[in-house]
């Protein structure tokens, strides 16, 4: 057709670097915020775990023999040994929710003739996140605390042996040979705990979960109803010496939440983990400093010498009539430092994050006077 050159012309190309809609569709997509339902299918903080090392392979029974040799005695291999189930500590994984119910190591190959030993079985390796506690029969057998740390959850079985092991003076063409062991069987818990720098702490509704999205680019739900936030959110607070310092959101604590009242001890233990703690209050309710008084109060109960850690007591809600009127009374009233601000308007921000960045200096500095090497995000 003597328009097809002109209509090549005119067609678009298939790609273009000059294209403002090519480009627009080259730009990576942000990431779809997750609801807190989602999330709770996504988010898991404990998983019972059957683990079964592999079976050691069969001892081989052979005899060798060639030409002008044949009777040349045995010569059977031994099996290969069984492969072990390890938990191996990954600091991408944040949850338990990949961990599945049963895991079971290779098994062993048979021993082969000519002397051949079986090959032994494949590991198999379980990863897990940072901060995942191994407990048996309710007593804690590995806490994994360090990326790329290991522990070997269930021992494979040892290979079989051949008939040529059995060779002896006395016996000199053994048909014995033995089958490989079973691999060992365990039943494990697994339990999670947050690993994180700073620990939000404060009753529902106190504007935690605001304001860690104000400070981070964490995404947790945020409404006007108590326990809003279901599940333990972690926000990375950059710095400009690129330092990364996390805080962790602890869904909201009630009183007698270490009597396991309202969401009771599942997030009491996520806080074990943080370095500092951040006590959120709402300055807008009646005499603010009860609050303090009544989570140190949960804290100590649940784990003596919780609520003595080094930490800070946010007043937030600043932006309210009561709030100003509350702030010098919580001031008279509680010895630490107190930091007013407002979570939803970013008033007063600044001091917040200046004085999370001295908390967290003095703690690497702690650690690096005790020998040991700090939590990196």
């Amino acid at each position: 057709s003597p328009w097809k050159p002109l209509l090549l012309l005119l067609s678009p190309p298939a790609f273009s670097t000059t294209c403002a809609r090519c480009a627009k569709d080259r730009r990576l997509r942000q990431k779809r915020a997750i609801s807190e339902r989602q999330l709770t299918r996504c988010f898991v903080d404990q998983r019972k775990v059957r683990v079964v090392g592999g079976q050691g392979g069969e001892g081989g029974q052979s005899f060798h023999s060639e030409p002008r040799k044949v009777f040349g005695g045995p010569d059977g291999g031994n099996g290969g040994d069984g492969g072990h189930v390890i938990f191996k500590a990954d600091q991408q994984m944040k949850s338990l929710s990949s961990v599945f119910p049963f895991y079971r190591g290779f098994h062993g190959e048979r021993g082969g003739s000519k002397n051949c030993y079986g090959a032994n079985g494949a590991h198999v390796y379980v990863r897990v996140p940072v901060g995942t506690l191994v407990k048996e029969d309710g007593e804690v057998v590995a806490d994994l605390t360090e990326h790329g740390e290991e522990y070997i959850a269930a021992y494979g079985g040892a290979g079989g042996k051949g008939n040529r092991f059995f060779l002896s003076n006395e016996n000199r063409a053994p048909k014995l040979s033995t089958p490989g062991e079973p691999g060992q069987e365990r039943v494990l818990h697994l339990e999670l705990k947050t690993t994180a720098h700073a620990g939000l702490v404060g009753f529902p509704n106190a504007g935690k979960s605001s304001l860690l999205r104000a400070i981070s680019r964490a995404k947790p739900a945020v409404a006007a109803y108590p326990f809003t936030t279901l599940n333990p959110h972690v926000g990375i607070v950059h710095y400009q010496d690129y330092e990364q310092v996390a805080v962790a959101d602890i869904p909201g604590l009630v009183r007698g939440a270490h009597q396991n009242r309202g969401l009771g001890m599942a997030f009491l233990r996520h806080i074990e983990r943080c370095r500092f703690l951040l006590y959120v209050l709402d300055l807008s309710v009646p005499q603010p400093w009860t609050q303090l008084q009544d989570l140190k109060h949960e804290l100590e109960a649940y784990e003596e010498g919780l609520s003595e850690r080094p930490g800070v007591v946010i007043g937030n809600k600043i932006d309210l009539a009561q709030s100003r009127v509350n702030l010098p009374l919580l001031r008279e009233q509680v010895a630490e430092r107190v930091i007013a601000l407002s979570a939803l308007t970013g008033d007063n921000l600044e001091e917040l994050l200046v004085h999370l960045r001295e908390l967290y200096d003095t703690y690497v500095k702690a650690e690096q006077s005790r020998g040991h090497s700090p939590v990196k995000w």
